[in-house]
């Protein structure tokens, strides 16, 4: 997954913005194009692992 930007080159402002952008932009995996910059489809994976949490917080909770 070449994406032509360095992650090191990536300074922490524009890092921010990506990771925002992703998370206002969220698609399904499925839905994902693999030209996306690295840090957006890593923030969109963390936001994947934060909603199966919180599903699964919701049915321990309601099971109790």
């Amino acid at each position: 997954m070449s994406s032509g930007v360095v992650l090191e080159d990536l300074d922490f402002i524009e890092e921010l913005r990506l990771r925002r952008w992703a998370r206002e932009n969220f698609v399904p995996t499925d839905l994902r194009q693999s030209t996306w910059h690295p840090v957006i489809l890593e923030e969109m994976t963390r936001k994947d692992r934060e909603v199966r949490l919180t599903d699964a917080d919701r049915v321990f909770i309601t099971q109790a």
